[in-house]
């Protein structure tokens, strides 16, 4: 019998193929807006961090495609779409 994967191992399966352009956006001048923290908390994948300004920084690499920050931030502070197709995030579970 197999062993089991953890879901780190299982998302360590997966393909990330960038698009030209990023999906997400953090909208101009909405970095230090308090809506966005929870992002910080909430991204399964750990994308969003916070600098020494404040500020919380988006790295998009990764990106799960789960929709988690549109959902806890709002469309006023992110700029999300699904990537183009044959870009993004492809599932290969173990």
């Amino acid at each position: 019998m197999s062993e089991r994967l953890d879901l780190k191992a299982k998302l360590g399966l997966d393909v990330f193929k960038p698009a030209l352009e990023p999906h997400i956006k953090i909208k101009q001048g909405m970095e230090k807006d308090l809506r966005l923290k929870p992002a910080i908390r909430a991204c399964p994948a750990g994308l969003y961090s916070e600098n020494d300004n404040g500020e919380v920084v988006l790295t998009i690499d990764g990106c799960l495609e789960c929709g988690t920050c549109r959902l806890v931030c709002g469309t006023e502070i992110l700029d999300w779409n699904y990537p183009p197709g044959g870009t993004g995030v492809q599932y290969r579970f173990g």
